[in-house]
C-alpha cells in the first residue's frame, strides 16, 4: 500500500506524489492566554515592583523587563533568539532585549513575529483553533508596545517574575534514534537544502506515532523535512556519504511527509490511536535546509531523528496528503481555473512583473474513504503572497457548515512553512468524505516589489524577474494543500 496514493480521484494522483514543505515556525511554542498577562501584571503590582501604579503620579506606571516582558518573550522568542540560536540577535536578557523594544513590538504588531502564518480573515474563520498557537493577543500586543514607548524600562530583577518553563523538545519514551550518515560544512551567503538518505532497517512495518528532531548544529539548521521513501530509490541518488543535494522536497516520487521541524518546537505527536506506516524496506529521506550564519562556515554531523512506536495496530492511518498544483482544467468546471494573465488556454503561468496574480483551483474528491482532517497547511515557493483552502461538503452532517474554510496565510513566508493541527478531538475536527470539493487560492507577486522574488533571483544570478510555472525549482511555483489526515485501517484493509 504507498502512503502517497491511498485515495486518487480524478487529477489528485499526479498530486498526491509531488513533494511540498510543512515547516513548523519558530518558537516557544507554549500558551500566553490574556489571562495569563493579566495575573503576570497583577503579581508585579502586588510585590511592590515598577509594574502597577507610580505612588507619587497615581498613574499607571510603564511595564518593565523583569516584571513584564521577559515572562512573554521567554514563551514566544526565546526557541530562536537565544545565544547560537538561528535567529540573528538574542532576547535572553534584558541587556540583549532593551535595544530591540521597538522592533519587537513593531513585529509583534505586524504580525511578521512570532512566525505563525496561519490567521483568521474575512474571508477564512476556521472551525477550531490551533494548538500552540505562538501569536499573542491584544492585551500582550499593547503590554509590550506600553514598554518600548515608555523607554524599555528594566524594573527590579531581585524581584523579576518568574519565567515559563520552556516546553519540552524531548520526545517521551522515544524507541529509537538515526544520525545523518554524514557530516557537512556550511559557508557563504546563499542557503543550502541537503537530503541524507538513511536505512532504518525494518524488516516488518513500522508504526509510528511520535516524531523529534534534533539539529546538530542550531547556528545553521533552519528547518528540517522528513520523507518516507518506499521504493528505496534515494540510495540511488545519494553520494558515498549518503547526502545529496535537494530543494523544498526529497526530490524523487512516490514519497510521503511524515514530520517537519524549526527551532524552538515540540515533538511532533498523532493524536490518539493514529500513527504513521514506515513500510518494511522502505527508506527515511531527511531534508534539511542549512542557513549560513554569514561570520565563518559551520559543521553539521549529528542532526539526528528520534522515532516513538505505537504500542499495537492503530486504528486509524496517519497520512500527510499533498493535493493541488493541477496544471490544466478537468473539464465541467474542475481543475485548474481560467486565470487572469492565461494566454494560450487556461494555464498555470504567472507573468515577469505582474504583482497581483491568482490561481485558483477546484477540486472534486470522488470515490475515498472518509478522512478526518487533524492538520491543514499551504505551500508554495518564493513568489507566493497568500493561499488560501475552502471545503465544501457535498452532504453536511450535523452542524456543519455547507462550506468552510481550512486554512489561510495571508502573509505567506516559505522560510515559515508548517502545518497547524486543530485544538480539537478527532472526532470534532473537518472531515472530507465522498463528493466533496476543496477550493485552493493561490496568490502571487512575480515583481521586484517582493523582496522574496529579488531574493530568488539573486540566487540565481539575475536581476529581473522571470515568467513562472508550477514546478520544483527555486524560479517555479507551486499551490498545495498540506493535510495531516487520520482514516480508519479498517476503510481500506
Amino acid at each position: 500500500m504507498s502512503h502517497a496514493l491511498v485515495f486518487a480521484p480524478r487529477g489528485i494522483a499526479h498530486a498526491l506524489t509531488i513533494t511540498a514543505v510543512a515547516m513548523f515556525g519558530c518558537g516557544g511554542g507554549g500558551q500566553t492566554t490574556e489571562a495569563s498577562a493579566t495575573e503576570a501584571s497583577a503579581t508585579s503590582t502586588e510585590s511592590g515592583t515598577d509594574s502597577g501604579t507610580d505612588s507619587d503620579s497615581g498613574e499607571a506606571a510603564a511595564p518593565t523587563w523583569h516584571q513584564d516582558i521577559a515572562p512573554l518573550v521567554a514563551g514566544r522568542c526565546a526557541g530562536c533568539h537565544e545565544a547560537g540560536g538561528i535567529a540573528p540577535f538574542s532576547l535572553t536578557s534584558y541587556e540583549d532585549a532593551k535595544g530591540w523594544a521597538s522592533l519587537l513590538a513593531d513585529a509583534i504588531e505586524d504580525g511578521s513575529m512570532p512566525p505563525f502564518l496561519a490567521a483568521e480573515t474575512d474571508e477564512c474563520q476556521p472551525r477550531h483553533g490551533w494548538k500552540n498557537d505562538l501569536r499573542l493577543n491584544d492585551a500582550e500586543q499593547a503590554l509590550l508596545r506600553a514598554w518600548a514607548d515608555a523607554g524599555a524600562p528594566e524594573g527590579d530583577p531581585t524581584n523579576a517574575a518568574p519565567l515559563p518553563e520552556p516546553p519540552s523538545t524531548d520526545l517521551a519514551d522515544a524507541d529509537e534514534s538515526f544520525m545523518i550518515p554524514s557530516g557537512i560544512t556550511v559557508d557563504g551567503n546563499k542557503d543550502k537544502f541537503v537530503c541524507y538518505s538513511i536505512d532504518p532497517g525494518y524488516d516488518l512495518d513500522a508504526w509510528i506515532n511520535g516524531i523529534q528532531i534534533r539539529p546538530g548544529n542550531p547556528k545553521i539548521v533552519h528547518h528540517v523535512l522528513i520523507y518516507i521513501d518506499e521504493n528505496g530509490t534515494s540510495a540511488d541518488l545519494a553520494d558515498e556519504n549518503g547526502q545529496y543535494d535537494c530543494f523544498g522536497g526529497p526530490g524523487i516520487g512516490n514519497t510521503s511527509l511524515i514530520g517537519a521541524w524549526a527551532p524552538g518546537m515540540p515533538p511532533s505527536e498523532t493524536p490518539p490511536d493514529t500513527a504513521y506506516r514506515i513500510a518494511a524496506g522502505a527508506r527515511i529521506i531527511v531534508n534539511v535546509h542549512y542557513h549560513p550564519t554569514g561570520s565563518g562556515p559551520e559543521v553539521d554531523d549529528s542532526t539526528s531523528l528520534d522515532l516513538r512506536y505505537h504500542p499495537s495496530l492503530p486504528t486509524y492511518l496517519a497520512l500527510m496528503q499533498l493535493i493541488g498544483n493541477e496544471y490544466s482544467s478537468w473539464g465541467d468546471g474542475f481543475g485548474l481555473q481560467p486565470g487572469p494573465n492565461d494566454d494560450n488556454g487556461i494555464q498555470f503561468k504567472i507573468p515577469a512583473g505582474a504583482d497581483e496574480h491568482s490561481e485558483t483551483m477546484i477540486l472534486r474528491l470522488d470515490d475515498i474513504p472518509d478522512l478526518r482532517i487533524f492538520a491543514a497547511g499551504t505551500h508554495m515557493h518564493y513568489v507566493g503572497t497568500n493561499m488560501q483552502v475552502q471545503l465544501k461538503h457535498a452532504n453536511p452532517q450535523g452542524d456543519e457548515p455547507d462550506t468552510e474554510c481550512l486554512v489561510e496565510t495571508p502573509d505567506w513566508d516559505f522560510g515559515w512553512q508548517r502545518t497547524y493541527d486543530y485544538d480539537a478531538p478527532l472526532d470534532q475536527v473537518p472531515q472530507i468524505r465522498s463528493g466533496d470539493q476543496l477550493y485552493l487560492r493561490c496568490d502571487y507577486n512575480n515583481s521586484l516589489s517582493n523582496p522574496f522574488v529579488v531574493d530568488a533571483l539573486n540566487q540565481q544570478n539575475l536581476d529581473a524577474p522571470v515568467d513562472v510555472y508550477l514546478g520544483e525549482e527555486t524560479l517555479d511555483e507551486m499551490c498545495l494543500g498540506v493535510f495531516g489526515v487520520a482514516l480508519k485501517l479498517s476503510d481500506i484493509l
